[in-house]
C-alpha cells in the first residue's frame, strides 16, 4: 500500500477512473451487441441502434477508455454489418 499522501491520492483517483472506464466500455459493448443482433435479424431498427452505438463508441474514445483507432475500427465494422444486412 502507498505511504505518501500523493501516492494514496493517485491510487484513489486511478481506481475511480478505472470504474468509470469500465462503465463506458460496458455501455459501448451492450450497444454493439444490440446492433449485431438487429442486423442479423434484418430488423429495420438496426440503423437507429447503429447511431446509438456510434455515439457510445465516440464517448468511450473521447473519455480515453479505448484508443481512437479501436473505436474507428468498431464503427466501421458495425456500419458494414448494417449495410450488408
Amino acid at each position: 500500500m502507498a505511504n505518501l499522501k500523493q501516492s494514496k491520492k493517485r491510487v484513489r483517483v486511478n481506481e475511480e477512473a478505472r470504474e468509470l472506464n469500465m462503465a463506458f466500455k460496458s455501455d459501448m459493448r451492450t450497444a454493439i451487441k444490440r446492433v449485431e443482433k438487429l442486423a442479423q435479424s434484418n430488423d429495420q431498427n438496426a440503423g437507429e441502434a447503429l447511431t446509438s452505438a456510434v455515439k457510445k463508441i465516440d464517448k468511450a474514445v473521447k473519455r480515453g477508455a479505448i484508443h481512437e483507432n479501436n473505436g474507428n475500427r468498431k464503427k466501421s465494422r458495425l456500419t458494414k454489418l448494417v449495410q450488408n444486412a
